[in-house]
């Protein structure tokens, strides 16, 4: 039976196809799978409560593989401290970091919200060849956005 969440998933699905989007189609083909072969129960919650901070850990697990296999060490740090890039790389990486970690809390306690990021994400991801931790990053700059809206109508009076 084709339910509308089904018929959503399968429209991704084909969005994805179209786009040639692999994370898109890996990641639909594997929702869908769960769902129709019933451990859809039992996974979805875990993967909607944990899934945010599992992908994070699978992305910095990538990350730190060419320190552990001897790529990158300690010549290569001190080399780009030399470089201008280098420091903007290393400032980008300290404010992204920071964003993110309000967009967890924002994601986690405001479905609102968290529709409209992951809504972004699945676009950005099949129209513009976009990368999926658009949510995470999305909802730390969301949050940001708003903590300055905040701020700025509290002057107002």
């Amino acid at each position: 039976m084709i339910t509308p969440a089904v018929l959503f998933m399968l429209i991704l699905l084909g969005i994805g196809l179209i786009a040639k989007n692999q994370s898109l189609i890996i990641a639909v083909v594997f929702l869908l799978l769960l769902k129709w072969t019933g451990l859809g129960d039992r996974a979805f919650p875990l993967l909607q409560q944990k899934g945010i901070h599992i992908g994070v850990t699978i992305i910095t697990i990538a990350v730190l593989v060419p320190i552990v296999t001897g790529e990158i060490g300690f010549k290569q740090l001190i080399e780009a401290t030399r470089s201008s890039y280098a420091w903007v790389a290393l400032g980008a990486g300290i404010f992204v970091a920071v964003i993110a970690a309000s967009g967890v809390e924002l994601l986690q306690n405001d479905p609102h919200i968290t529709t409209a990021l992951v809504f972004g994400t699945i676009l950005a991801v099949a129209l513009f060849n976009g990368v999926a931790v658009g949510p995470l990053i999305g909802a730390g700059i969301a949050y940001m956005a708003m903590r300055i809206v905040s701020y700025i109508s509290s002057l107002g009076g």
